[in-house]
């Protein structure tokens, strides 16, 4: 009897997991996939001559980046199985979790590349809770707002005590980023904070108001001394490449001469001239899409471009049909992706000035990879719920 009732639960579960399986967006995992497959590529080009140099093993940094991806990819389907309807409980955890680690970093922190931003764990891993903070900040405002929402009559806009507590969300983070100094982290929060509020309908004439505010106050940060000379001198170096080309403006310059050598194809994965002769210092974080042009050419470049495309689209997908909280979560998510993919790809092409933000999922570095990870965890946790 108990044979005969077995066999027939068998299809059941195999529709339930079927079921599961489609709730996923898999074009979404794809493309993210393909750009950390590119990354250990470029990664492992970037930095396999410079160990050789250095007598050490050449795979260090690929196996780490490797793991890291490994590691993101848990942390993904983590996430993943997350209800996004228990947002307003994990939200507000997520931000004083993330305000906790940058608030160590001034106690234990180490500063590597100009910037006390790093704690350092042992084992060569270190942490940049700055990374956590974007999604914390994301999740603390979607909050905000969703529990806010509930309230207004429907079609009703935020009004500006709603505005200024999502402020005040923003300027506990910025103020400790900016402290560390982390200009690049504090232009990815300000961005996904612009496209939570542009998700949960701020009047667009306060919007212009908060752009105008931003540049005002960028001028007097600069005014009253709040950014480290290096990053001044990063500006100066985008505004006048050709002013110092063997100081500042060094490694935009390099980076340039790298890409420019890529042609239509490229000059082949590991024959880049550039990258072999390691002449574009932190190739492997900020300047990995110098190796993409060198070695891949425009071909390559713009492959990695499109997948980025692809994701973001899948992204902006997943915000249109969620709702409520969910949605503003899943509009920050893609503004901190969008910007910070620009911004990375803008400065090695001298669009945009050096700021060191690591190109989500291509560049090497575990904080990033972990945290973007999570990210896209909760964007699939949100089309599951959507999609149910």
């Amino acid at each position: 009897m108990t044979g005969l009732v077995v066999p027939a639960r068998w299809p059941l579960r195999a529709m339930a997991d079927s079921r599961r399986l489609r709730s996923y967006d898999f074009v979404l995992l794809v493309a993210a996939l393909l750009l950390c497959l590119i990354g250990a590529l470029l990664v492992w080009s970037a930095t396999r001559t410079r160990l050789q140099l250095a007598g050490a093993n050449p795979q260090t940094y690929l196996a780490k980046h490797l793991l890291n991806t490994a590691l993101g990819a848990v942390l993904l389907f983590c996430a993943a199985r997350v209800d996004s309807r228990v947002l307003r409980l994990i939200g507000p955890l997520l931000y004083l979790a993330s305000i906790l680690g940058l608030l160590a970093v001034f106690v234990i922190g180490t500063t590597i590349n100009g910037a006390h931003a790093w704690i350092v764990i042992g084992g060569g891993f270190e942490v940049q809770p700055a990374e956590f903070a974007k999604l914390g900040l994301i999740a603390a405002l979607a909050v905000l707002f969703g529990q806010h929402g509930v309230r207004r009559a429907a079609g009703t806009p935020p009004g500006l005590r709603e505005l200024a507590l999502a402020l005040g969300l923003l300027a506990l983070p910025l103020g400790l980023i900016m402290l560390q100094p982390d200009l690049g982290s504090a232009l990815v929060l300000t961005a996904a904070t612009f496209g939570v509020l542009i998700a949960a309908g701020i009047r667009a004439r306060w919007l212009v108001g908060l752009m105008a505010l931003g540049v005002l106050a960028a001028v007097l940060a600069i005014k009253a001394g709040v950014l480290a000379d290096y990053q001044l001198a990063r500006f100066a170096a985008f505004t006048h490449p050709g002013r110092d080309p063997q100081g500042v403006a060094y490694n935009i310059n390099q980076a340039h001469i790298a890409i420019a050598h890529g042609g239509l194809f490229g000059q082949g994965l590991f024959h880049g001239a550039q990258t072999r002769g390691a002449f574009v210092p932190e190739q492997q974080t900020d300047f990995v899409y110098s190796v993409a042009g060198e070695e891949l050419g425009f071909a390559g470049a713009a492959l990695i471009i499109g997948l980025f495309a692809v994701l973001l689209w899948r992204g902006l997908r997943i915000a249109v049909a969620a709702t409520g909280s969910s949605r503003l979560v899943a509009a920050g998510i893609v503004c901190w992706m969008a910007f910070q993919a620009f911004q990375n790809i803008g400065m090695n092409l001298g669009l945009t000035p050096v700021t060191g933000l690591p190109l989500p999922f291509v560049s090497y570095g575990g904080s990033s990879m972990f945290a973007q990870g999570l990210a896209l965890g909760l964007l699939q946790a949100i089309h599951r719920r959507s999609a149910s």
